[in-house]
């Protein structure tokens, strides 16, 4: 739980469920709680503390947003499940606990350690060339299955406990990753993409990315493949939350995520022969998906339900993995996301939201379908629940065909014309829903447009394209970012929407977005000043021509001239010359998610031409703002540029 800052964990227990917090972390000092797991025994608890686990690169490097005089590194820990204190067991990340006597396994320094969870020295396991990445115990704790990154392939191994002995699964010149032992522990399952670089191919066309389920015997180290994805650009490798979301559900039977009917469902396959059973099926789509403790049905969260506005939210569904279909375990006008099976095969906890209430963890019953919240006293008593709209849902259509969805945030009554602000979100595998967003960064924004809606501003929320929820074809277009921008498409017709609404100024429309949205910001401020007359561009990219890198050796694709253009013609540094509006922007020079650099060269540009902006750097905090008083900062001048430039009443 993050209240303000003060990060911590509680715990909640059969039959009553009441939240009990069991750590006593007491600063605002952005030190994120990852890796949350229980002992065999459930006595203990083990996360990891520090980081930046949302980040696209050196997410498990320390960070220091209060500015400690030595940067606080990412540790592992331990705390009693009754309470008692928390205790650092090491530097290191990613622990994994052993069924067999509660020995952790963790990654240090891109290799694999121990150590007692009793809390004795740390030990390097084995050393290997490249970096180890997924891994995970045998299920009878007797040996470790890892994957090895060694840049132009990746290796699957199995490290013996008892003998250190190293053996290699099906070797190849491939990519194998994501390793999954069977429960007998006799079968491992991974998935084979190709290495190195392929035959040089046109940059602007889209291509099918090939990708291959592979079984192998632990004791000959020799498998095969049990099945190819189908090579289509819809049969690609699946880009959603948990990926190929591949798992063993018993010995002889894998689940996986395919998108190979233009949504993101999930299958089941017979590991010795045989084609895929499709389990789930329909114009939605699954994330999160989690598989019952005794393996015999899935949980997930799902965008459908018996609403129309449902495809806009999240709910909980079931289906066995013998066959049959599937069950809603939560319906409503809430959010519900992120399931997990308890240890009775019958509770189902998740997180839950509505329009007004954030985030909260609930315990439902699939045999009953009742659902108790928990933790509902960590909400504040002055927390504004029934001052916030329900937003409504809206669509419309672009000029090129596609229909754009959005979040609509008014408050009623107020003058005849008001000023509107545009939300755009980051990712750009993001989707807004009608209440609160089960993921931080955007539980932030729905906080904002909520404020921005009290304040007096009509806010409209759009998922533009790129984004999901909508289907492959709208996940998944051509000529998108720095092949073409045509996502901006929807992001300009949403402005349009917003200046047709009779109760909107159409020259008071202001636009806001952070990550990618940051990117759209700047297009839009400078493609289109006179529709747009004020934004926050936050930590955007601006630059994307740089992007394409001149190869060194003979081969050339034969459009990479036109790619570098189309780049540079997708990028905000294209349109200074009409960037008439003014912007705020906004960044922390820790980032690891965007360049800095982005930032400080777009400024450098504006100094060079003389014009005028305002800006809010955040020194050492990331793309997150991982320290709360700095969200505040960042939350404040959003909302007070908006404010002085657009002048709601």
């Amino acid at each position: 739980m993050n209240e303000k800052g003060l990060r911590n964990i509680y715990v909640a227990q059969y039959p009553d469920f009441e939240a009990r917090k069991i750590t006593s972390f007491d600063k605002d000092d952005g030190q994120e709680i990852t890796s949350l797991q229980f002992s065999k025994d459930s006595e203990w608890l083990v996360f990891v503390r520090g980081g930046e686990h949302g980040s696209n690169w050196e997410y498990n490097v320390g960070i220091n947003p209060t500015q400690e005089p030595i940067i606080p590194k990412v540790e592992i820990w331990k705390v009693p499940f009754n309470g008692g204190g928390e205790q650092v067991l090491s530097i290191g990340d990613n622990p994994k606990l052993s069924p067999l006597d509660n020995t952790i396994a963790f990654i240090k320094n891109r290799q694999i350690w121990s150590i007692p969870l009793s809390g004795e020295k740390d030990s390097q396991l084995f050393e290997i060339k490249g970096s180890t990445t997924d891994f995970e115990w045998s299920p009878d704790g007797k040996k470790l299955l890892f994957s090895v990154n060694r840049n132009t392939h990746s290796l699957i191994g199995v490290y013996e406990v008892g003998s250190k002995a190293i053996q290699y699964i099906e070797p190849s010149f491939s990519r194998d990753g994501m390793p999954k032992w069977s429960p007998n522990s006799e079968q491992v399952a991974f998935i084979r993409r190709q290495g190195g670089k392929g035959e040089v191919h046109p940059i602007l066309e889209p291509r099918h990315v090939p990708w291959e389920i592979w079984v192998a015997d632990v004791n000959t180290s020799e498998g095969e493949l049990r099945w190819k994805a189908p090579e289509t650009l819809r049969g690609s490798v699946p880009t959603t939350h948990g990926g190929f979301n591949l798992n063993w559900a018993n010995d002889s039977t894998l689940v996986f995520l395919s998108y190979q009917d233009g949504w993101p469902h999930m299958y089941a396959l017979n590991s010795q022969s045989g084609l895929p059973r499709q389990l789930t099926k329909g114009d939605f789509m699954v994330e999160h998906v989690s598989l019952s403790q005794d393996g015999s049905y899935l949980v997930f969260s799902a965008n459908t339900g018996p609403e129309e506005e449902d495809i806009d939210r999240r709910h909980i569904c079931m289906v066995q993995i013998s066959g049959g279909e599937m069950e809603l375990l939560t319906k409503g006008k809430g959010i519900e996301a992120i399931p997990i099976v308890l240890s009775d095969n019958d509770h189902v906890a998740f997180l839950s939201s509505t329009a007004q209430r954030p985030l909260l963890p609930a315990i439902s019953r699939k045999s009953s379908g009742e659902i108790r919240l928990i933790g509902q006293n960590l909400i504040p008593p002055d927390f504004p629940s029934i001052d916030l709209v329900t937003p409504k849902q809206i669509k419309f259509k672009t000029s090129d065909g596609f229909t754009v969805h959005g979040q609509l945030f008014e408050k009623e009554g107020g003058p005849e014309k008001k000023p509107a602000v545009l939300f755009v979100h980051g990712g750009p595998q993001r989707q807004m829903l009608l209440g609160w967003h089960y993921g931080d960064y955007y539980s932030n924004t729905y906080a904002v447009n909520q404020y921005l809606a009290e304040m007096g501003f009509v806010v409209l929320s759009v998922n533009f394209r790129l984004g999901i929820g909508y289907g492959y074809e709208f996940h998944k277009p051509a000529r998108t970012y720095w092949q073409g921008a045509e996502e901006y498409i929807d992001v300009k017709a949403a402005g349009d929407y917003l200046a047709g609404l009779p109760q909107v100024d159409p020259k008071r429309i202001g636009i806001y977005g952070g990550s990618y949205g940051g990117y759209l910001t700047a297009l839009a401020l400078g493609k289109d000043s006179k529709l747009f007359a004020a934004g926050v561009d936050i930590h955007g990219v601006h630059e994307l021509s740089s992007r394409l890198q001149m190869p060194e050796g003979y081969e050339k694709a034969s459009d990479f001239d036109k790619a570098m253009t189309t780049a540079w013609y997708s990028s905000p540094l294209a349109y200074l010359e009409t960037w008439k509006s003014p912007v705020l922007f906004i960044h922390g020079d820790d980032d690891r998610n965007v360049q800095f650099s982005h930032t400080v060269d777009l400024i450098r540009r504006f100094e060079e031409k003389k014009m005028p902006y305002e800006y809010l750097i955040i020194p050492d905090d990331s793309h997150h703002w991982m320290k709360h008083s700095n969200l505040v900062k960042v939350n404040k001048a959003t909302v007070e540029f908006l404010k002085k430039q657009l002048n709601p009443r």
